[in-house]
């Protein structure tokens, strides 16, 4: 038992300082725009992007953010059982690169999202994409990470279906 918790405890570890660096980079980015940037702010940097300030009380695409104050505490309850449920899982799978690799990302992005909602009641978003009058909704690092992370989970997936299991 010792000699597998040992053996594991690096992969733990490493995939852990992913999810650590995915939380700086994207608490560093949102400290930047908050001191520099009032809210609802957008500075125009290329025909596509904007850096904006948007404080978004919902989930992805501004999902409950008309709710009525609940949504903050559902949010990091589900944050926390996420966090138990990822850590968990590179406990057992670390091994496996792709799978770690996107669990640390959306590990740090979902914690980093919800830092903000503990700190600010909301979360900061500030890259802002557009092309010809259409505007994506405005997201930040963290929601960057989980969603490149969501789509490593599936590419592991799509190559373990190839490799029939």
């Amino acid at each position: 038992m010792s000699s597998k918790r040992s053996s594991s405890s690096p992969r733990l570890s490493q995939w852990l300082a992913i999810a650590a660096l995915i939380i700086i980079l994207d608490q560093l980015t949102k400290v930047l725009i908050l001191a520099s940037f009032q809210l609802h702010d957008s500075h125009y940097v290329t025909a596509f992007f904007n850096l904006v300030r948007v404080h978004n009380t919902g989930a992805a695409f501004n999902f409950l953010a008309g709710a009525a104050g609940w949504q903050r505490w559902f949010f990091v309850a589900l944050g926390a059982a996420a966090t138990v449920f990822i850590v968990w899982m590179l406990r057992r799978h670390g091994q496996q690169a792709l799978f770690a690799w996107a669990l640390s990302l959306i590990l740090g992005g979902a914690i980093g999202n919800v830092l903000d909602r503990l700190m600010h009641g909301y979360v900061v978003d500030f890259i802002q994409l557009h092309w010809a009058g259409w505007y994506f909704p405005s997201f930040n690092v963290a929601d960057s990470a989980i969603t490149v992370g969501a789509v490593l989970l599936i590419l592991d997936e799509l190559r373990r279906v190839r490799r029939g299991g």
